[in-house]
């Protein structure tokens, strides 16, 4: 299964969302390899100073890393973790995918970026939101969700604003964090298996 983590905007919890997203499927007994198509190297830097049993990391910061990393059919869990801003990367990943996950924020300028990430997601690859750094309990929120609902957008995952002060490489992986990556997770099984 290759699952796409994808923005074109920075800062809505891609490389958040990419590591706990291999840290539960690794916990699930699959081999994973987190594919670190940034040039940042966000997500490597996290797992070279924090490694997950299970997860392997690649750096693949140009399309023809990044395409050979895309390969393998084997029965390897590749989860990519795209940069921000480079639609030709995260255009070349996508294509490969099996499942695309857009992260974003509940916010003003937020709705046009995934708007534009999911222009660039193929029609036959299943896609849904992850809300990061979510404060659940606001009218902001609410209204957001049920927009996103309405649109047809599923929102497969909701990671509360406390995973996002702890996240990084500073510290360990917060158990609401991998409680949400578990969801998000069984969102992603169901939709690659339909898809």
């Amino acid at each position: 299964m290759r699952i796409v983590v994808a923005s074109l905007k920075g800062g809505v919890g891609k490389t958040t969302t990419a590591v706990y997203l291999a840290a539960v499927a690794a916990e699930r007994r699959r081999e994973v390899l987190l594919v670190d198509a940034d040039p940042q190297g966000s997500a490597a830097i996290w797992l070279e100073q924090r490694p997950i049993a299970g997860v392997d990391v690649l750096e693949a910061p140009s399309e023809r890393l990044l395409n050979r990393s895309l390969s393998d059919d084997g029965e390897v869990v590749v989860i990519v973790d795209t940069p921000p801003a480079s639609e030709r990367i995260a255009a070349a990943a996508l294509a490969r995918a099996d499942v695309a996950i857009v992260p974003t924020r509940i916010g003003g300028v937020e709705v046009p970026r995934v708007a534009a990430t999911l222009d660039v997601v193929p029609e036959q690859i299943p896609a849904g939101l992850v809300i990061s750094s979510a404060r659940a309990w606001t009218r902001d929120f609410k209204e957001m969700v049920e927009a996103w609902t309405d649109a047809g957008l599923p929102v497969w995952a909701v990671v509360p604003e406390r995973v996002g002060i702890a996240a990084g490489p500073e510290s360990d992986l917060h158990p609401d964090g991998l409680e949400a990556a578990g969801e998000l997770w069984r969102r992603v099984s169901r939709a690659a298996k339909r898809g």
